[in-house]
């Protein structure tokens, strides 16, 4: 399973182009590249939401929206994820409904809440990272 989340992670992550705190040469993790990408996105949109940076805000929201689509979404395989790929669809789904009203309204709240719901999925990604090089 992880050699085709693996390929899927590495497409995705070429397809976005996030840029990442986390090492990447680190091949085996690329969705952790995906997850920091994402939080960096929604951070810098809130950052700029507080300052009145339209612009800003929507190019980052815009960002975190092809992380989610193209990448997360597309890296799914739920015939071999059964009920937690599934899962991670509809949330996945669910996030860029609200990135889109946040950034449609211009509204922290919907960015917040997918921080939220986000921030968990990605420090558990971190740990199976951190858990891989420890044990590499």
């Amino acid at each position: 399973m992880f050699t085709s989340v693996n390929t899927r992670a590495a497409s995705a992550y070429r397809r976005v182009a996030v840029e990442s705190n986390v090492q990447a040469s680190d091949s085996h993790h690329l969705i952790a590249l995906l997850f920091d990408g994402l939080l960096q996105a929604l951070s810098k949109a809130q950052a700029a939401m507080a300052r009145g940076d339209v612009a800003v805000k929507g190019e980052q929201i815009g960002k975190a929206l092809r992380i989610l689509d193209e990448g997360l979404l597309s890296g799914l395989d739920e015939a071999r994820g059964g009920e937690l790929a599934v899962n991670l669809r509809l949330l996945y789904t669910y996030s860029a409904n609200r990135l889109s009203l946040a950034n449609l309204h211009n509204d922290v709240k919907p960015l917040n809440e997918v921080v939220a719901l986000i921030e968990p999925i990605a420090q558990s990604w971190q740990q199976i990272r951190e858990q891989a090089i420890a044990g590499a």
